[in-house]
């Protein structure tokens, strides 16, 4: 299984004036296609620096990266664009939906924006795909403000598949959820890694990492722990258990 990212010996350093912080300090790693990475790290780990040098949000200062066999690292800021639109899907812990748009018009954006020259049909097909994979295709004409925050972080999820991005960058996409709303994110997330998407997610939350496949962790600008879950938490078996507490507390309740 070839790797959908490659990074080699990367380094990134910002100056504060005559201070140099070195933000990720000679990283080399590979992720294939259809993994599910989760990131950790306690605040200035890294973590947030390599999901952006990921994501093609920021450039390295010297190493290489590959994402998808293309040579990212010295690409100029159009560039970059152009290769996030294409290769790269992003799920944001603030939802980041327009409120004067529909669900369904939230998720269209990327493609409008896109170098595919698509017809307004297609487009709204694709969009309506997209929704349907996330479980809300009857929630496609609803506006954020008549959506739940998990429904919201939902066409969150959909708006970053409509590009049929080669990787899926999730930044504490449970964030601003309550712990069964997590839940039933992270089981979206799961079932679109076993449909071979791959996912790379920044958590602070060792609970949520062991929803994934692989943990990473990151202290001082390196990864220094690298592992595979071999029995990872099943977020359908997780909601069940929930879900039967929630019955419980409500069987115990004074009438």
């Amino acid at each position: 299984m070839n790797a959908v990212v490659q990074l080699q010996d990367i380094h990134k350093v910002y100056h504060t004036g005559e201070v140099e912080v070195h933000a990720v300090r000679g990283v080399s790693l590979d992720i294939k296609r259809g993994e599910f990475v989760a990131v950790m790290g306690a605040s200035g780990s890294g973590k947030s620096t390599m999901m952006n040098l990921i994501g093609c949000l920021d450039r390295p200062t010297s190493g290489a990266y590959l994402l998808d066999g293309i040579d990212v690292s010295q690409l100029d800021r159009d560039e970059l664009a152009d290769i996030r639109n294409q290769k790269l899907g992003f799920v944001f812990q603030g939802f980041n939906l327009l409120s004067r748009t529909t669900a369904l018009e939230n998720v269209e954006l990327p493609m409008l924006y896109g170098h595919q020259r698509l017809s307004m049909a297609a487009i709204r097909e694709r969009a309506r795909e997209c929704l349907e994979l996330v479980g809300l295709a009857n929630r496609a004409d609803h506006f954020p403000s008549q959506l739940s925050g998990g429904q919201q972080q939902r066409v969150a999820i959909a708006r970053a598949l409509v590009n049929r991005p080669q990787i899926l960058v999730a930044d504490e996409p449970t964030g601003n959820l309550d712990s069964k709303t997590s839940v039933e994110i992270l089981g979206v997330f799961q079932q679109l890694n076993e449909q071979g998407i791959t996912i790379l997610m920044v958590t602070h939350e060792l609970d949520i990492a062991q929803y994934t496949r692989r943990n990473l962790i990151m202290r001082d600008g390196r990864i220094v722990s690298d592992i595979q879950i071999a029995k990872r938490l099943q977020a359908a078996v997780e909601m069940q258990r929930l879900l039967a507490a929630e019955a419980e507390a409500q069987l115990h309740q004074p009438a």
